[in-house]
C-alpha cells in the first residue's frame, strides 16, 4: 500500500495476518485461555453428543498444537487445566466415558498416550516416593475369608499384566517396572521373582507368533530398563543367568526388527553390568570438550603437544569376566544386522563396552570391528563397522596408532557401492563413512591426522561432488566443513566450502559440471577427481551418472590436458572393448568428451588437436566404430546404448576436426546414423528420443565437417545420394522412420540444401498432411514442422532469391500454408490430443519464420498472412489445454513484442500493446487459467480476433477441466456484461458466434462444447437484449443450427446439451418460442429413454424459472403432466402424454410419417434358383419425371429396409395346402413382397399411376424369371431375402391370380 492510502474494507484482518507473518509466527501469550476453560468446563454436557464431543476434542487438539513450538506460554495455565480434568477423574459420580474423555484431553496436553498409559506413568512416578511401601498397607485387616494383597504385589501385578498387552501401555509398564523393582525396599523382595517371571515369559514365548512377539517385546523392554537404572551390585548376581537365557531365545534369527534391537540393547546393558564403571585412563583426549574453552586456551598461550601416557597399573585393577567375551561377540553380530536401528544400537554398545575394557582388550575389539570391512561382508556389515568406528573415535577409544589401519578402510567406505540387479546398495555405508570423518575431525589433534589429510580431503571432495545420492553429498560437505573448521589443514578449505555448501550440492548436475570444475582448479584435487571418474563412475550402473561423468571429464581434461592425453585417454580406449556393457558405453562417451575438451583447449592455445593426441590415440578413436560393428555390438538392448554413445562420439570427433576426411570410416559412421534413424521403431521407448537426437546431432556435425569441399560447396554425388534417400524414407510406413529422417533433413547444412530446397520443403510438407492411412502419425508431423523451421533458419530468407536456394517470394506462401494448416490438427487417439504436439510445433515454427523474415526481409510478410498467424495463435491461446495455451500466449507475445525488428501488419497493434504491455507480461503465468483467460478474453473486443478467440473460448467454456471451465466462463461473462447495453457490439458478437456454430456443424470437437457454452450464456442472460424483440433473427438462426446439429444424432451428450439450449431459448418470444416448444415436445418422444427423462426434467425446471411464458392455469397442468409421467416408459404410452402437452402448449401435435426402419421378421427363402440383377441395378425407366432417380431410390431403400412379421400373402397362397393358406389369410393382414407385387401388376397395370408404369415395366424386365412356382416343403433360408411393402390388408386391394391391384401401393410408391 502506498503512503497516504486509506486501508480498504477488511483491512484490519489483512493487517493482522501480515503482522503475524512479519513476526514469523511467534506468539506472545496463551490467547485461547478463556475458550479452553469453557471447552473443558462443558465436557459433561457434550458427552452424550458424539459430534459435539469429537468437535471439542479436535478444537482442543488444534489449540494445543498451536503452542508446541512455544510450550512455555502454556506453563502458567497448566495448573488450572490439570485441575479441571482431575476434578472430573476424581469425581466418583463421573461416568466411565467421561473419565476416559478427560484422559484423552490429558493425553493431548502431555503428548504421551491415553487413559491406561497415563495411569501407568503416574504409577511409575509414585514409585519414586522416599518411604517404604509397607507403610501404605497400614494395620488394615482383610475381611474374613479374603487375603489382602500388599501394595508391592498389586503394583507388580499391574505391571506384569500390562507388559504383555498389544498397545502403547506396554512401554509405560516397562518404565513402571524399572522404577519399581529397583527401589531399595522392593529389590530385596521382588527383584528375583520378577526376573524369574521375565525369563519364564521369554522361554515360553516364540517370536513366530503375534502373541509371543508382544510378550517378548514388553519383557525385553522391562529387563533392559532394569539393568539400565538398577545399581550394578544389585543386578550383577542375575546378569549371567539373564545372558544365558537370552542367548537361548535366538533373537538374531528373528524377523522382528524391534526384538533384535531390544536384544542387542539388553546384551550391552548386561555387559556394562559385568564391568565396573570406570573412565579409561588410556583413552585419547583432545583438550577440552568445549569449543569456547579451547578457543580461550589458544588465546592465552600457544598449544603444547599433549603426551598420552599409558597407565598399566590402572588397567591391572580391572578384572574382566568371561561373559564379556560373549557380550562382545553378540554386539559384533549386531553390527552386521540387516536393519539400521539394530546396527546403531550395537555400535553404541561397542563404544560403551570398550570404554570399560583395558587397552589391550579394547584394541582387540577395534580389530574385530575392522574385520567387518571385508568385501565378503554385506553392506550392512560395512555400515555397522563405520558406526562403531565413529563411536569409538568420538569417545577417544580409537588411539592414533590405529589410524593407519582405519583411514584406508574409511576411504574405501566413502566410495562403497555394490550393484544389486538394476540398482545398487551402499548409500548408507557412504553416509556413515562421512559421519566417521566428521567424528575424527572433532576427536583428534591436527597433527594426528596430518599424514592422512590429502587422502581424506580428496575423498570428501569426491563424495561431495560426485556421489549419486544427495544425502551423501551433503554429509560429505558437512564432514569437509567440520574438518576445515576443526583441523584447519585441508587445502583451500574455505574456498571449496564457499562453492560446495549444503544447498549448492543439492543439484547433481551442478555438482558434476560446475562445482567439480571449480575444485579441479586446485591442483591437489584435480588428478584424484579424474581418477575417481575413470575408475568408479564411467562404468556406473546408472546411465545418467555415466553421461554426467563423461561431461565432467570434458571439463577436467582442460585442467589437466597432459595427464588426460597420456594416461586417461589410453585407459578409456582399452575400456571401449570391455565385455561389460556399462563400462563400454561409459568409455565411448568419455572418449568423445575428453577429445572434445582437448580440442577446445587446443583452439584456445591456437594449436592443432594432434599436439595432444598421438597417432595411437587417433587410430584408437577411429577404430571404435568398426570394432563394435565387427563384434555385432549394435544389436539388442545393449546396441541401443552403444548406438547412442557412438553417435555422440561421431559428433564430438567431427566437431573436434579429427583428420578423417576421405577415410572409409566416414561411410561407416554414415551407415550407423542412417541405420539408427531407419530402425527407430525397433528401439525401446525410454531411450528412443535420446538416440534420435544423438543421431541427428551426429549427422549435422558429420556433414558440416566431412561433406564440404574446400570452396564450401557440396559433393554432388553425396548430396544427390543423401537427399534422394532421405526424401524416399519420408514416405516410410513407419512413423518413427519419418520422424528421424524429417529431423535429418532439417539438420543438413546449407551447402547440402542448395539446389534441393524445393524438393526438401515439398517432402517435409507432404509428411505434415493427414491421410487416412497415417492419421495417427502426429509425431512425424511434429518433427516435419521442426525440420521445416530449421531448414528455413539454415538457408535464410531473401525476397528476390531462387526458390531452390533460399526462402523467397516464390516459396514462402507455401511454407505459411503448411504451417497454418497444421494449426488445425486436432487428431486424438488413445494417448489423448496428440494433435497438440503438432500445433505447438507449428506455432514455434511460425514464430521462428516470422521473426526471421521481420529481421531480414519484412516484405515477405503479407498483411493477410500476418493476420492469419496472429488470429490462429490467439485461438490456441484461448483453448483448454494449459500447456498449449501457455505456449501460444508466449508465441503471441513474442510476435507482438519482437526485438529490434517488429513484425509488420499485426492487426490492432496499438490496442494490443495497451492490452498486453511488455512490462506486465513477464510476470503472467499463462499456464494458470485464472491469469490467462481474463487477458485473452479482451481480444473479443477486436473484430479481427473475435472469431478465432471465440472459437477457442467455446471449447474451453464447454470443457471438462474444472479450473479451465470456471475461469474461462467467468472471463467470458465479464466481457458480455460489458457489452449488454451496446446493441451493435452484441449483434456483432452474436453474429460471430452463429458463424462459429455454422462453420463447425457436426464437428463434435467444437459443437458439443459450443452447445454447453450457449446453455451457460442463455442461462446467464447474455442475450436478454434480443428477447425484448419479437422474432429476433438470432433466435431463429440459432434454433435452425441446433436442429441441424442434432438431426439423426445418437450422441447422448450432444442431445442433452441441445435440450438445455432449447430450454434457454424459450425466452425468445414469437415463432421462435413455438418452434422451440415443438422441438422439446419431439424430444419428449425420443427413442432414447434417457433423453426423454432429461428433456422432461429440464422443461420442468425451465417452466419453474420462466413461468411467465404461459397462463398460470395451463402452467399448473403442464407441470403436473411433466412431473407425474414416467417418461422412460414405452413410447405409445409416452406419446399420449406428449400430445396432451402439445395441446396445452399450443403447438401442433407431431404427426407420424412412415419411417425407413427395420422391423423384426422371420427371414424367408428364395423364389427359385435363378435371378438376374438386383433391384438397385434396374434401369431408371422411360418416364421423364423419374430421371432424377428420387422415386427409384425411395422405392428401393424402402423395399430393402422393411420386412413384416408375417410371410408374403401371395407366397402363402402357393403352398401345397390351399385350406391352410386361406386360414392364414383370414388370421393376419395381407402383405406382399416387392417381387410378388410387380409380378402381379404385370398383366394389368391399369391401376398403377402413369409414373409407376414405366418403373414397373423396367423392374419386371430386370427380374423376369417366370411366375412364382410353388415351393416344395419348407421355404429355404438361404439366398435372396424378400423385401416387403407394408400396409396391405384384405380391404383396399384385390388379390387374384390375374393381378394384384393395391391402391396402397400407388399411394406409398408415389412419395418422392
Amino acid at each position: 500500500m502506498a503512503l497516504g492510502e486509506e486501508p480498504a474494507a477488511g483491512a484490519p484482518e489483512d493487517g493482522a495476518e501480515d503482522e503475524a507473518l512479519a513476526r514469523g509466527g511467534f506468539l506472545e501469550s496463551f490467547c485461547e485461555s478463556a475458550e479452553t476453560r469453557a471447552l473443558l468446563a462443558r465436557l459433561p454436557a457434550v458427552l452424550g453428543d458424539r459430534a459435539a464431543r469429537e468437535g471439542a476434542l479436535e478444537r482442543f487438539r488444534v489449540i494445543m498444537d498451536k503452542y508446541q513450538e512455544q510450550p512455555h506460554l502454556l506453563d502458567p495455565h497448566l495448573e488450572w487445566m490439570m485441575n479441571l480434568l482431575l476434578d472430573i477423574v476424581q469425581d466418583k459420580t463421573s461416568p466411565a466415558d467421561l473419565i476416559h474423555l478427560a484422559f484423552k484431553f490429558l493425553y493431548i496436553i502431555t503428548k504421551t498416550w491415553e487413559t491406561r498409559y497415563m495411569l501407568l506413568l503416574w504409577l511409575s512416578v509414585t514409585c519414586l516416593i522416599p518411604f517404604d511401601f509397607s507403610r501404605l498397607d497400614g494395620n488394615l485387616v482383610a475381611p474374613p475369608g479374603q487375603i489382602r494383597m500388599s501394595t508391592m504385589d498389586r503394583i507388580l501385578e499391574v505391571a506384569e499384566t500390562y507388559l504383555v498387552v498389544s498397545d502403547k501401555a506396554r512401554d509405560a509398564a516397562a518404565v513402571l517396572v524399572s522404577k519399581f523393582v529397583t527401589r531399595p525396599d522392593v529389590k530385596q523382595k521382588k527383584m528375583a521373582g520378577f526376573l524369574d517371571w521375565s525369563l519364564h515369559t521369554l522361554t515360553r514365548s516364540s517370536f513366530q507368533t503375534i502373541e509371543g512377539v508382544i510378550a517378548m517385546d514388553g519383557t525385553l523392554q522391562a529387563l533392559a530398563q532394569i539393568f539400565k537404572h538398577g545399581k550394578r551390585e544389585d543386578c550383577l548376581p542375575y546378569a549371567a543367568t539373564v545372558l544365558e537365557r537370552l542367548a537361548g531365545c535366538r533373537l538374531p534369527c528373528s524377523n522382528q526388527t524391534l526384538l533384535r534391537k531390544l536384544g542387542v540393547k539388553l546384551v550391552q546393558r548386561l555387559g556394562l553390568t559385568f564391568l565396573k564403571p570406570r573412565v579409561a585412563e588410556w583413552r585419547y583426549q583432545r583438550g577440552c570438550r568445549s569449543l569456547a574453552a579451547n578457543l580461550q586456551l589458544c588465546t592465552q598461550s600457544p598449544r603444547e603437544p599433549t603426551v598420552h601416557a599409558e597407565t598399566p597399573a590402572g588397567d591391572g585393577d580391572c578384572d574382566v569376566p568371561e561373559e564379556v567375551e560373549s557380550v562382545i561377540e553378540q554386539l559384533l553380530i549386531g553390527l552386521k544386522d540387516q536393519d539400521t536401528i539394530v546396527r546403531w544400537s550395537a555400535a553404541k554398545g561397542i563404544g560403551r563396552m570398550a570404554a570399560r575394557l583395558p587397552k589391550e582388550l579394547a584394541d582387540d575389539v577395534v580389530g574385530s570391528v575392522l574385520d567387518c570391512f571385508s568385501f565378503q561382508e554385506t553392506d550392512g556389515a560395512w555400515h555397522g563397522g563405520c558406526l562403531a568406528l565413529a563411536e569409538l573415535g568420538r569417545r577417544g577409544l580409537l588411539l592414533p596408532s590405529r589410524l593407519e589401519d582405519v583411514v584406508p578402510v574409511i576411504l574405501k567406505a566413502l566410495t562403497y557401492e555394490e550393484k544389486r540387479g538394476s540398482c545398487s546398495v551402499g548409500t548408507n555405508v557412504r553416509d556413515a563413512a562421512c559421519y566417521v570423518c566428521w567424528a575424527f575431525a572433532r576427536a583428534y589433534e591436527p597433527r594426528e591426522l596430518q599424514p592422512f589429510v590429502a587422502a581424506i580431503s580428496s575423498a570428501l571432495v569426491i563424495a561431495t561432488v560426485f556421489d549419486r545420492n544427495i544425502n551423501c553429498r551433503r554429509a560429505a560437505s558437512a564432514a569437509f566443513q567440520e574438518n576445515v573448521g576443526r583441523q584447519g589443514t585441508f587445502p583451500h578449505g574455505i574456498d571449496i566450502l564457499t562453492a560446495a555448501d549444503y544447498f549448492a550440492v543439492g543439484n547433481r548436475a551442478n555438482c558434476f559440471l560446475v562445482i567439480s570444475t571449480f575444485i579441479a582448479g586446485f591442483p591437489e584435487y584435480t588428478q584424484p577427481m579424474i581418477d575417481h571418474l575413470v575408475t568408479m563412475k564411467i562404468n556406473h550402473w546408472d546411465g545418467v551418472i555415466r553421461e554426467l561423468s563423461a561431461k565432467a571429464l570434458h571439463n577436467l581434461a582442460q585442467r589437466a590436458p597432459e595427464y588426460s592425453a597420456t594416461h586417461v585417454l589410453p585407459r578409456l580406449l582399452s575400456m571401449t572393448q570391455s565385455l561389460d556393457l556399462h563400462t563400454r558405453h561409459g568409455a565411448v562417451l568419455a572418449c568423445a568428451e575428453v577429445t572434445r575438451g582437448l580440442y577446445r583447449l587446443a583452439v584456445q592455445e591456437d594449436r592443432p588437436i594432434t599436439d595432444y593426441l598421438d597417432d595411437a590415440a587417433v587410430r584408437g578413436l577411429k577404430h571404435i566404430h568398426q570394432q563394435l560393428y565387427d563384434r555385432q555390438l549394435y544389436r539388442g538392448l545393449g546396441g541401443e546404448l552403444m548406438r547412442q554413445a557412438v553417435c555422440v562420439l561421431i559428433e564430438n570427433l567431427s566437431l573436434s576436426k579429427m583428420p578423417f576426411r576421405g577415410d572409409a570410416i566416414i561411410d561407416g559412421w554414415q551407415w550407423l546414423i542412417d541405420d539408427t534413424l531407419r530402425n527407430l521403431h525397433l528401439i525401446s521407448t525410454p531411450s528412443r528420443q535420446q538416440i534420435k537426437e544423438a543421431a541427428v546431432s551426429a549427422l549435422a556435425a558429420l556433414c558440416r565437417e566431412y561433406y564440404a569441399r574446400e570452396a564450401g560447396e557440396a559433393d554432388p554425388a553425396r548430396q544427390e545420394e543423401l537427399t534422394r534417400q532421405y526424401l524416399a524414407d519420408l514416405q516410410s510406413p513407419e512413423e518413427l522412420t519419418r520422424c528421424g529422417f524429417s529431423l535429418a533433413l532439417g539438420a543438413l547444412p546449407c551447402f547440402l540444401l542448395s539446389g534441393r530446397l524445393q524438393q526438401v520443403l515439398a517432402g517435409l510438407g507432404a509428411v505434415t498432411l493427414i491421410r487416412p492411412e497415417d492419421v495417427s502419425f502426429a509425431e512425424s508431423r511434429r518433427d516435419a514442422l521442426k525440420a521445416i523451421s530449421r531448414v528455413c533458419q539454415t538457408v535464410g530468407v531473401r525476397a528476390g532469391g531462387a526458390p531452390d536456394e533460399v526462402v523467397c517470394e516464390a516459396n514462402v506462401s507455401q511454407i505459411y500454408r503448411t504451417l497454418l494448416g497444421c494449426l488445425r490438427d486436432y487428431t486424438t487417439d488413445s494417448r489423448g490430443d496428440v494433435g497438440a504436439w503438432v500445433r505447438e510445433a507449428a506455432m514455434t515454427s511460425l514464430l521462428d519464420l516470422m521473426l526471421l523474415a521481420a529481421r531480414e526481409q519484412p516484405e515477405l510478410i503479407e498483411a493477410t498472412v500476418c493476420q492469419q498467424v496472429m488470429c490462429c495463435v490467439a485461438q490456441q491461446a484461448s483453448e483448454k489445454i494449459d500447456r498449449v495455451r501457455a505456449h501460444a500466449a508466449r508465441v503471441f507475445m513474442a510476435l507482438l513484442h519482437s526485438g529490434g525488428s517488429p513484425v509488420p501488419h499485426v492487426p490492432h497493434r496499438e490496442e494490443l500493446e495497451k492490452l498486453f504491455p511488455r512490462s506486465d507480461m513477464a510476470s503472467v503465468n499463462w499456464n494458470a487459467p485464472s491469469q490467462a483467460f481474463p487477458l485473452i478474453t479482451q481480444l473479443l473486443g477486436l473484430p479481427a480476433y473475435r472469431y478465432h478467440v471465440l472459437l477457442g473460448l467455446a471449447v474451453s467454456v464447454g470443457g471438462l477441466t474444472e479450473s479451465t471451465v470456471r475461469y474461462s466462463t467467468q472471463s467470458l461473462f465479464e466481457y458480455m456484461a460489458g457489452i449488454q447495453k451496446d446493441l451493435r457490439a452484441l449483434e456483432g458478437f452474436s453474429g460471430t458466434l452463429l458463424q462459429v456454430f455454422e462453420d463447425n456443424l457436426l464437428n463434435d470437437r467444437v459443437s458439443v462444447p459450443l452447445l454447453k457454452t450457449l446453455d451457460q450464456m442463455l442461462a446467464n442472460g447474455c442475450f436478454d437484449l434480443f428477447t425484448a424483440e419479437q422474432n429476433h433473427p438470432f433466435g431463429g438462426k440459432l434454433l435452425a443450427l441446433c436442429k441441424e446439429e442434432i438431426k439423426k444424432s445418437k450422441d447422448v451428450q450432444k442431445l442433452r446439451s441441445s435440450v438445455a439450449v432449447f430450454c434457454g431459448m424459450v425466452r425468445f418470444p414469437g415463432d421462435v418460442r413455438r418452434k422451440v416448444l415443438l422441438q422439446l415436445c419431439l424430444l419428449l418422444c425420443h427413442p432414447f429413454p434417457v433423453i426423454r427423462k432429461t428433456t422432461a426434467s429440464q422443461v420442468y425446471e425451465m417452466l419453474l424459472t420462466y413461468g411467465d411464458i404461459m397462463r398460470e392455469d395451463v402452467l399448473d397442468e403442464v407441470m403436473a403432466v411433466l412431473g407425474t409421467t414416467a417418461w422412460d416408459a414405452e413410447l405409445p404410452l409416452v406419446r399420449g402424454q406428449r400430445n396432451r402437452l402439445c395441446d396445452l402448449l399450443g403447438v401442433p401435435r407431431p404427426q407420424l410419417v412412415p419411417k425407413v426402419a427395420a422391423r423384426p421378421s422371420a427371414t424367408l427363402g428364395t423364389w427359385g434358383p435363378s435371378h438376374t440383377r438386383p433391384l438397385s441395378a434396374a434401369p431408371r425407366s422411360h418416364c421423364p419425371e423419374l430421371q432424377s432417380g428420387t422415386f427409384w431410390v425411395t422405392l428401393t431403400a424402402w423395399a430393402r429396409a422393411l420386412t413384416p412379421p408375417a410371410p408374403c400373402t401371395l407366397c402363402w397362397l402357393l403352398l401345397p395346402k390351399p385350406d391352410e393358406s386361406h386360414r392364414l389369410l383370414r388370421a393376419r393382414p395381407h402383405q406382399a413382397c416387392v417381387r410378388c407385387v410387380l409380378w402381379a401388376l404385370l398383366p394389368d397395370t391399369s391401376s398403377a399411376p402413369p409414373a409407376l408404369s414405366g418403373v414397373v415395366s423396367d423392374l419386371v424386365h430386370s427380374l423376369r424369371c417366370a411366375p412364382p412356382s410353388r415351393p416344395k416343403g419348407r421355404l429355404p433360408r438361404a439366398g435372396f431375402h424378400h423385401h416387403y411393402l407394408p400396409g396391405y390388408s384384405s380391404g383396399p386391394g384385390t388379390l387374384s391370380p390375374q393381378g394384384f391391384h393395391a391402391p396402397g401401393l400407388c399411394t406409398v410408391a408415389t412419395v418422392s
